[in-house]
């Protein structure tokens, strides 16, 4: 139409709030995608500033809720979680506080166990002193402590934990770490 105006372009708080209303954001995501459609780093940051003050965005929340739905839904492990928090620009007390809340609610020694139990069936072919040593490997590369891994399985399956003897040493991981305190 000729007599129309050209609509003036979204601020950065309008599009922070565009996105957050599609699904859940970190800061460190919306200052990303603000400064990539071209606003000004002072605009991101009072559009930041004020979806905090509107509790719009809350960096510890969102990992509370990363790691619940990754443990819960995903099963995946402490080490998985704290990764893709950590990618996702969650800082560490952020995220430790998160985990630590999740974990009051999701059970990890569950989640082990029935992933667990879903790859031993689903493996039933390969002889079990070796499916228990894949399993051991799968189950740590999805974020699961070695100590906890070691102490499921063998509790799980006792006639053939002796074949988790040759797993690689459990040095880099303190215990304490891997069963309810944050590192």
């Amino acid at each position: 139409m000729p007599g129309r105006k050209a609509a003036p372009p979204p601020t950065a708080y309008r599009r922070a709030v565009l996105r957050l209303a599609r699904r859940d954001h970190t800061a460190a995501e919306l200052r990303r995608a603000l400064a990539a459609r071209g606003h000004e780093p002072a605009e991101v940051e009072a559009a930041i500033e004020r979806l905090r003050r509107e509790r719009l965005l809350d960096d510890r929340g969102f990992a509370e809720r990363f790691a619940r739905s990754r443990m819960a839904h995903q099963g995946l492990g402490r080490a998985r979680i704290r990764q893709g928090l950590r990618q996702r620009g969650v800082g560490r007390d952020e995220a430790e506080s998160g985990l630590r809340s999740a974990l009051a609610e999701v059970d990890e020694g569950r989640v082990l166990d029935s992933l667990a139990r879903r790859y031993w069936k689903l493996h039933a072919r390969t002889e079990p002193p070796r499916r228990l040593q894949r399993l051991w490997g799968f189950l740590v590369r999805r974020g699961f402590g070695p100590v906890l891994v070691r102490e499921r399985l063998s509790a799980l399956w006792p006639r053939w934990s002796d074949a988790l003897e040759g797993a690689p040493p459990l040095d880099d991981e303190p215990a304490a770490g891997l069963h309810g305190e944050a590192e």
